[in-house]
């Protein structure tokens, strides 16, 4: 039989705080981890550094944006789920992630149905969702795809941790 030990660091009470604010809304500024620093009293290097070591220990795995789309302006919403063979995953998930109006592109592992692996939301304040997936069909020839459209936006929270 194995046993995996896990071993647990303890956050010091800066490391706390950061990881407090970091879970927060960023402000969106030319120096965002700037303005974190002011608030905790240190500097900017100190709160990417800091930043840097949870990535390396494994407490954060990624940063997220979450846009809002009505806020934002679009009317108009709907995520795309798209059947794409696995040798052009990664080339189509490139070129989807190009379009202007594609705010979310990535693959699911296992695929929804068995068969719809890559996933993009896409934005629209105008032109209709059905020509914006045409030009996607056209750039890709990929044509098997599923549309669940966006009717109402809920409240978007991540958990958050501290």
């Amino acid at each position: 039989m194995q046993y995996r030990i896990c071993l647990m660091k303890i956050l010091t009470s800066k490391q706390k705080e950061i990881a407090h604010l970091i879970q927060k809304d960023i402000s969106v500024t030319g120096f965002p981890f700037k303005k974190t620093g002011d608030i905790l009293k240190l500097t900017e290097s100190e709160i990417l550094s800091t930043i840097r070591q949870f990535i390396e220990q494994g407490y954060i795995r990624k940063f997220g944006a979450i846009l809002r789309h009505q806020k934002a302006g679009y009317k108009l919403n709907a995520l795309v789920m798209w059947s794409v063979p696995a040798s052009q995953t990664e080339a189509t998930g490139n070129l989807f992630a190009a379009f202007p109006f594609i705010s979310h592109c990535y693959e699911r592992n296992p695929a929804f149905l068995g068969k719809y692996n890559l996933f993009t939301m896409i934005h629209s304040d105008g032109r209709s969702i059905s020509s914006l997936i045409k030009d996607m069909v056209s750039a890709t020839g990929i044509a098997d795809y599923m549309i669940l459209k966006s009717l109402k936006e809920y409240k978007k929270t991540s958990p958050e941790y501290f």
